[in-house]
């Protein structure tokens, strides 16, 4: 049965409206041995081996559907994403007909969406967002989770020196690395015998509220594995409150990318407060 017209229309609103949530909130198989709690070399060689086996890219462009789950009849719809490492990336929602109904674009320092539905935009800085979303945002950390990468919270890379910040459970082919931020929230990543990413793990303090971001279905991409199904759930009490899966088609890496996003005069400009009531209220 098709999704009707009026939900394919609510979708980007929801999907984008999921991101805001998320952002306010791989060779042959090794055995990888336990690490003791003094062994600093063998530690830095696992951080060391993680980052030589991350995606490597430039720019990368992509095609992905994206299948908001956790509501009555899940609905899915076209993404396009576009991304400047360490610099910008766009997401253009495009639910039916190849239409663009929404484009998000996120910087080092801002963000912007545009609601081509109904004739608006938000374009806001982080630092004028303190206070709106549950958690300090951080654009690095955010390309991260889209790239299958391991991070360091609040930073845009992982120095050798900061390794020892990361606390490294190792048994068997399987390696949990746990860390903290400044404000008490709880980063765990799960990774392979290969040092591969499977898993990223946030929960706040009270580990009453977390977020789940999965990497499967691993595929040579230009020569290096990259994750083509990505599954984000939102939990509480851990129990999933709803989530995004991402299934990726196609992927290009290191082409010249036009980050375009010109915004008409007619437009209204919005908050980002009143566009998180109004998409929510879309949900009712």
């Amino acid at each position: 049965m098709r999704t009707p017209l009026i939900k394919r229309v609510q979708l980007p609103a929801l999907v984008i409206l999921c991101f805001l949530l998320i952002l306010s909130g791989c060779k042959s198989s090794k055995k990888v041995g336990t690490v003791a709690s003094g062994s600093t070399k063998a530690h830095d060689e696992f951080f060391e081996a993680m980052e030589e086996h991350s995606f490597q890219f430039n720019t990368m462009t992509a095609r992905l559907n994206a299948e908001l789950k956790g509501t009555k009849n899940n609905m899915s719809s076209r993404v396009d994403l576009k991304m400047v490492k360490d610099s910008a990336f766009q997401l253009s929602v495009q639910p039916f007909l190849g239409i663009e109904v929404f484009r998000a674009e996120f910087t080092v320092d801002s963000i912007k969406v545009v609601d081509r539905m109904n004739k608006r935009y938000v374009a806001e800085r982080y630092a004028d967002l303190k206070g709106q979303t549950p958690i300090e945002f951080n654009f690095y950390n955010l390309q991260a989770l889209f790239t299958n990468h391991i991070f360091l919270p609040g930073k845009q890379y992982i120095e050798p020196k900061q390794f020892k910040r990361f606390k490294l459970n190792q048994e068997g082919s399987t390696a949990e690395i746990k860390i903290k931020d400044s404000i008490g929230l709880l980063y765990t990543f799960f990774a392979d015998g290969e040092e591969k990413l499977l898993s990223t793990y946030i929960t706040d303090p009270s580990e009453q509220y977390a977020l789940q971001w999965d990497y499967t279905d691993f595929r040579l991409t230009e020569g290096q594995p990259f994750p083509m199904l990505m599954d984000v759930q939102v939990l509480a009490n851990g129990s999933s409150q709803g989530g995004i899966a991402f299934r990726f088609s196609r992927i290009q890496t290191n082409v010249p990318v036009n980050l375009d996003f010109s915004i008409p005069a007619k437009y209204k400009r919005i908050t980002f407060a009143q566009i998180i009531k109004s998409i929510s209220n879309s949900q009712k």
